[in-house]
């Protein structure tokens, strides 16, 4: 028996009756149903399948099965039914209006691109965060690109097929004949069971192709097109957009992050890049100042240093940093690498953390990986330098007395 398929009759049958035709038990406990006519639409043509109850058990996935639809039921103990069984069906009308909108919207914007740039969509992902078109530039060899420009034009264009609340038909054909003088975008890749989608008239048509999927009855139900960035890809150009109530939420969720943002800087949405160049400036002239100051320190503690080494008759000089950074020591360290004859010892306070700067001999990263673990300390390094982590000053200090010792 072949299953009557009511979405190809009417797109917004949201309740209906139907009696089981057949029943199996699949994988954790839940059950394959036939019926003998559904509005449940199967996964397929880049959609995802409609979900909602029979009676009270949750319809979790659909499929075709041949010329037949299964239905994947989670009984959630309910009873369980039996082919011959009548049930009562209820769609989850905001999920299939959520896929009908946005694959509306894919054939406008599809349509445009193929109408303004020659472009053909050679695939199609409806995501979770987005849906995707991937194009080829085929028909018009003097376009090699789409722009971003390119497409804010597209996306306008495809706008105003919404707002024009263009007829949305489905024709549909047992053969190939009939479709000859169709403006189709796409060759047909199958010869029988044709449904054709033509978004306006066949004579000025926005988009007509070959689609299984369901669609709004008006193209202004889709309500909104936005695209958010256009990438290449395999020698093509992928379109991240929405559509639908979608492209209306991921519109508000970046104004909404616009809005706060320009809030922060006492500014309009539409002065915020002018008061965010003049906080960058600001931002940039405060770093080069920084790094101004921090040359001049680390210029400073080389001086006292160097001092300090020519003075001292020990082995290990250990040198208290109050402001710089582990990663300030490290550039303060480098013109002794392999040439101190002493092991110098960087402290940096902020990090209590320890540069160790030698000849290579002792090496550091050894005496790191040797004592550093005696007081809760990491670490590593190379012969002429190493670099020694603690948690806490009093530790540090033990290590570095530890070393000295060692050295004496």
């Amino acid at each position: 028996m072949t299953v009557k398929k009511l979405w190809q009759e009417d797109v917004y049958t949201k309740e209906w009756d139907a009696v089981i035709t057949e029943v199996s038990t699949v994988d954790n406990g839940n059950l394959k149903i036939y019926l003998d006519q559904t509005a449940f639409f199967p996964e397929g043509g880049g959609q995802s399948c409609d979900l909602g109850f029979m009676n009270d058990m949750k319809v979790i996935d659909v499929q075709e099965d041949g010329k037949e639809v299964v239905h994947t039921v989670s009984p959630e103990g309910a009873k369980l039914p039996k082919a011959g069984d009548k049930v009562h069906c209820t769609l989850d009308w905001d999920h299939r209006f959520d896929n009908m909108q946005r694959h509306c919207g894919e054939h406008i914007l599809s349509g445009i691109c193929y109408d303004l740039f020659g472009g053909v969509n050679r695939g199609f992902h409806m995501g979770h965060d987005a849906m995707t078109i991937d194009i080829s530039l085929e028909e018009d060899p003097k376009i090699t690109e789409l722009t971003y420009d390119m497409v804010m034009e597209a996306e306008l264009a495809a706008n105003r097929v919404i707002w024009s609340n263009a007829p949305v038909t489905v024709m549909r054909f047992e053969t190939r004949k009939g479709t000859e003088n169709l403006p189709l975008r796409k060759a047909l890749a199958f010869d029988e069971d044709i449904s054709i989608v033509c978004v306006g008239s066949p004579e000025n048509a926005a988009d007509c192709v070959a689609c299984c999927g369901t669609h709004p009855a008006t193209a202004g139900q889709v309500g909104l097109i936005k695209i958010f960035r256009v990438e290449k890809n395999k020698g093509m150009f992928r379109i991240f957009f929405e559509a639908g109530e979608r492209a209306l939420e991921a519109v508000r969720t970046r104004h909404d992050i616009l809005y706060k943002l320009s809030m922060r800087y006492s500014s309009t949405i539409e002065d915020f890049p002018v008061k965010l160049k003049a906080a960058e400036d600001k931002q940039n002239a405060t770093k080069a100042k920084l790094v101004h100051v921090t040359n001049a320190l680390i210029a400073k503690e080389s001086a006292e240093l160097d001092a300090k080494a020519e003075e001292s008759a020990e082995n290990v000089i250990v040198h208290k940093l109050e402001v710089l950074s582990m990663d300030d020591a490290f550039n303060m360290a480098k013109p002794y690498m392999g040439k101190t004859k002493k092991l110098l010892m960087l402290y940096s306070i902020v990090d209590t953390s320890f540069i160790l700067v030698s000849s290579g001999k002792p090496a550091c990263g050894k005496l790191v990986k040797e004592y550093a673990s005696f007081y809760n300390g990491k670490g590593g390094g190379n012969d002429v330098s190493a670099r020694a982590i603690f948690t806490n000053e009093e530790d540090a200090m033990l290590f570095a007395d530890l070393i000295s010792k060692h050295l004496k």
